[in-house]
Order: structure tokens, then sequence, then C-alpha cells
């Protein structure tokens, strides 16, 4: 897994770069470092990056404003530091797009846990999203499985990987209600563990960039107290 994985590591305290230099360098990791958002657009120009590490609050552009910017183009997993230890600012992170949430005053060996999880589920999401062809349709919804694109309305939308993964799973299961653990056990690929939050923000934005008015949405439906679907064809 480490060889050739290249791991971008965005912070602006020199002391976390120094010391998570030496983990990563001793992992087999190459490693690019940049302290502030603007940084990390100009690298990604001429990079390929497997995965970022991205510092939440810094100079010129932080990292949520940043990562808004990366997900326009680049959809490799992102791992957020931060000192906010709230949950709001937790589910912040990720319904922005980011993958993972690790506080500061942080263990190094945990971040290093996470960064080898992130990179196996993203391996294992590539292999079995993009390893088949076809189109999904659903009214004026198009999932192109191959290409791992979507429109509505002929209007390109730009997904996540784990949004893009939930809407296919559902158009995959159409007419079936699928529960918020099958749905985390099977996008995140590991057990559920009391994350509904983390579904529920995923499919809140995934509405919002496919429904036409997400309060009443015409794709993927409510099913109180059990879970969500998409309808069947009549």
């Amino acid at each position: 897994m480490s060889s050739g994985t290249t791991i971008l590591l965005v912070d602006d305290e020199k002391e976390i770069i120094k010391l998570m230099e030496i983990y990563f360098r001793n992992e087999g990791y190459r490693l690019l470092k940049a302290s502030d958002g603007r940084e990390v657009l100009a690298i990604l120009q001429s990079e390929r990056v497997d995965l970022i590490i991205l510092d939440v609050m810094m100079p010129h552009m932080d990292g949520i404003e940043a990562c808004i910017k990366i997900r326009e183009t680049h959809d490799m997993p992102i791992i957020f530091l931060s000192a906010k230890t709230q949950d709001i600012d937790k589910i912040a992170g990720l319904s922005i797009g980011g993958d993972d949430y690790v506080t500061k005053p942080f263990n190094p060996l945990e971040l290093m846990a996470r960064v080898k999880s992130q990179l196996r589920r993203y391996e294992r999401f590539k292999k079995h999203h993009f390893g088949g062809a076809g189109v999904i349709e659903i009214d004026d919804l198009v999932i192109n499985i191959a290409t791992h694109t979507v429109t509505v309305e002929a209007q390109d939308v730009r997904l996540t990987p784990r949004e893009f993964a939930i809407l296919q799973l559902l158009a995959n299961n159409r007419g079936l209600v699928l529960s918020m653990d099958v749905i985390y056990q099977k996008v995140w690929n590991e057990p559920f563990m009391e994350s509904k939050n983390t579904v529920m923000v995923h499919i809140r934005k995934l509405r919002e960039k496919i429904e036409k008015d997400p309060q009443k949405p015409q794709y993927i439906k409510t099913v109180w107290g059990i879970g969500y679907k998409i309808d069947s064809p009549n």
C-alpha cells in the first residue's frame, strides 16, 4: 500500500509537520507539505495525491474552504485535523467532503492508523465501484457507473465518493428500504458503531445536490424509523 503512495500534509504548525514527516517516511510514504489552503490547490495542479491531511485553522485559506475547493475536482480521502472538539464541528467537516476528523492533540500512531484505514477503504471503493460498466436512469437522474458521473436534467452534479456510493447503493436496490446501519456497512466497509449522524449528513448533502426540493425529495425517500430508499419504477 505504501509504495508510491503520496500523502499531502497541510498544517501551519511546523512541529506537527516535522513530527509526522518522521512517521510517514518510516512507513514508506511520499510526503508533500503545505501550510495553507492556497498551497494545497497549487500542489494539486501538478502532483498526484492519494490522501490529504488538512488542518482546519490556517491563514489565508482555512481547511474548510480548501476542502470545498478540492472536492470540486478531486475525490481522494481527506482527514481533518482540528483543535475543535465539538460534534457540530466534526459534522461540518464531514458534511463538506471530509472522510475523517482527528482532534488535536493527537497520537501520531492513531493518525497513521486512520491514514492506512482510509487508503484501504478508498482502494476497495475504487475496485468495487469502478470495476463494472453500466448506466442507471431514474427519471431525470442518470448515474454512470463506468465514468463515476451523475447528471440531473442533463446537468452535471459533482458528488464525493461517499455520496456517489450511497446513491449507487440505493439505485441498485430500488424499491428496497435500506437501514442506516446497512448503508454505513456497505459504503464505509466497517461495522455500524452508532454512526447514524454520519449517514444522515451524507444523505442530506446528497439530496441538496440532486433534488429540486430537498425537503420534498423526488428520488431519495425517507421511510421513518427504518431507513432510505429509491422507489421502483411504476
